[in-house]
């Protein structure tokens, strides 16, 4: 057996040994290597026994080398000033991470036993080198990606200015406008490349929290963390005061929260930037939210509704007066929901006001009111004020307490078509949360027109989506939630992972529903202070597709997985 073989027969063994591929496969894929020379693994791959990413975790294994998943990695800027990019390139490594005290640089490599490189890399950097497995194409792509972005320069820079930072106050940060505010300094350079990246990473939030020994930058991208980059310590003063100055906050007050705002604006699209400072045992945190100022407010069938749930709630719209509620925990997207019903019924035949904390999007045509609780202006007192201005549709960010839920039944009453969010896990849950509140339960029944309970769940990657057979006992699972919903289907979807994505399979956000109509059966639940469990029962009687039966239809319909279903949806 020829020596490269060898190496791989090993490999193989691993899989064997962890269950990842069968006896048969690996005599199968030995055979394949006998009469074509291809390596066995490289067939195992092919033919879809086992991913490329459980050969490289095998190998490692094999070779007693550490395994990372670079994709998943945050690297820090100082790494990659060890070692420059054509050497990055030459052997196909990605410096991750130093390590001062012991003077140790930590490299992914495609070869992590390249024992020439290995030297090559200790010469240059005059560091020791840790070497760590890792998928060629995540290596390949860390490369063009993290060199292009690369802050070593201006990291470098900034630990010797250690925080002389002061720059004029900016309200919008302008990239065309490159000589006024964003090569002032190597901090503001390094602002500019993270909020670039969000963008371009379709985040929603940017955290950068100091740490004991570094500060992390990570990103909410599809609603899930993603730790990109590691800065040093000594910077992060410098780099909470740069932001502080562009959200027009006091930079020397760290003992309590801040909030502010800044735009910021890219050659094709601008952002609204909501900064908030939180003070920390190792220093001040802050989160940026990115809301977009393009791109309009999505459709309800956008948003993922349709069917008998979608004509529910549109027949409720459409109806003069009531109160709808969307219901979900924080950032299961209520008030997008809310935003694309108001777009939906927003015409100058109607007078919109709502009330919001915060305003996150600007509709046209409709008063949005923020509430300012310091001035007085609150959910409560802002409803009382709407009443007097002749509102055909009032929405209100969200039932806080008693006050709030009887000025919304009130409004009902008298004619007024109501929107609003509660935090409760299902839309049947609701009205029982509002019972606590101390709302009566006849001007409930006879107000409640429809409530929403709602999640979000990532979309598979439509790039490098794939058919798989799953378990015989999950799609025995699917069949039992969705009854007589379940069409025969023996394969599911996933993604494998591709540079569109970031390599996490997934790409873009859909909603999964369960739209509740209030009837008259459901009313007399209501008066009865019936349970929430006891409602939904008589509510999927009535026809109502459940949260998790509306995942499950997703599933099968190869626009989610199952997992991100189980993940957002499970009771």
């Amino acid at each position: 057996m020829p020596a490269q073989n060898a190496d791989d027969a090993g490999v193989v063994d691993v899989l064997l040994k962890e269950k990842k591929v069968t006896a048969e496969d690996a005599r199968n894929a030995q055979m394949a290597f006998v009469s074509t020379g291809k390596k066995a693994t490289e067939w195992l791959v092919d033919q879809g026994k086992t991913t490329a990413e459980e050969v490289t975790m095998a190998r490692a294994a094999f070779y007693n080398v550490p395994f990372i998943k670079l994709s998943e990695q945050a690297i820090s800027p100082i790494a990659i000033s060890y070692i420059d990019q054509p050497v990055a390139q030459r052997f196909t490594v990605m410096p991750f991470d130093y390590k001062p005290e012991t003077r140790e640089l930590w490299v992914a490599m495609a070869n992590p036993v390249d024992l020439a490189a290995i030297e090559f890399l200790e010469k240059k950097s005059k560091l020791r080198i840790k070497p760590y497995a890792s998928l060629p194409a995540d290596v390949i792509k860390a490369i063009e990606d993290r060199y292009e972005q690369s802050l070593s320069g201006e990291v470098t820079a900034a630990l010797k200015e250690a925080g002389g930072e002061t720059a004029a106050e900016v309200k919008t940060v302008d990239i065309r406008r490159m000589g006024d505010v964003i090569k002032e300094a190597p901090i503001a350079k390094i602002v500019t490349t993270v909020l670039e990246f969000a963008m371009r990473s379709r985040s929603s939030d940017v955290h950068i929290e100091p740490m004991e020994g570094r500060t992390r930058v990570r990103y909410r991208i599809d609603g899930i963390l993603h730790e990109k980059l590691v800065l040093p310590r000594r910077i992060h003063e410098a780099l909470i005061s740069r932001i502080k100055i562009l959200a027009d906050m006091k930079i020397d007050e760290k003992r309590i929260p801040q909030d502010g705002r800044f735009n910021f604006r890219t050659e094709t699209e601008e952002v609204d930037l909501r900064v908030s400072t939180l003070p920390t045992a190792f220093g001040e945190k802050i989160v940026m939210r990115l809301l977009k100022k393009s791109g309009g407010v999505p459709t309800l069938q956008e948003l993922g509704l349709r069917g008998r749930a979608l004509k529910n709630l549109e027949e409720s719209i459409l109806r003069p007066h009531g109160i709808i509620l969307v219901t979900g925990p924080t950032g299961s997207g209520k008030t997008t929901t809310l935003y694309s019903v108001l777009s939906r019924i927003n015409t100058v035949k109607v007078n919109v006001v709502t009330i919001e904390d915060p305003v996150e999007y600007q509709i046209a045509g409709v008063n949005q009111v923020q509430v300012n609780p310091l001035a007085g202006l609150t959910f409560a007192s802002g409803l009382r004020a709407f009443l007097r201005q002749d509102p055909n549709v009032i929405m209100v960010g969200e039932v806080r307490d008693q006050e709030t839920a009887d000025l919304a039944t009130q409004a009902a009453l008298t004619g007024h078509l109501v929107f609003s969010t509660l935090h409760t896990s299902s839309a049947s849950g609701a009205l029982p949360r509002l019972l606590d509140m101390k709302a009566e339960p006849y001007l409930l029944a006879s107000t409640m027109t429809c409530i929403v309970g709602q999640r979000v769940a990532r979309k598979i990657c439509q790039m490098c989506k794939k058919p798989y057979t799953p378990a015989p006992e999950v799609l025995e699972d699917i069949k039992n939630i969705l009854g007589k919903l379940f069409t025969p289907t023996t394969q599911l979807f996933k993604g494998e992972g591709c540079d569109e994505c970031g390599r996490t399979g997934y790409r873009g956000r859909v909603g999964v529903f369960e739209v509740l109509p209030v009837s008259e059966k459901i009313g007399r639940l209501i008066l009865e202070h019936a349970p929430a469990g006891e409602i939904e029962k008589l509510a999927v009687e009535e026809g109502m597709i459940t949260m998790k039966q509306d995942g499950y239809l997703k599933v099968v319909e190869g626009v989610t997985t199952i997992d991100e279903v189980l993940r957002v949806a499970q009771e």
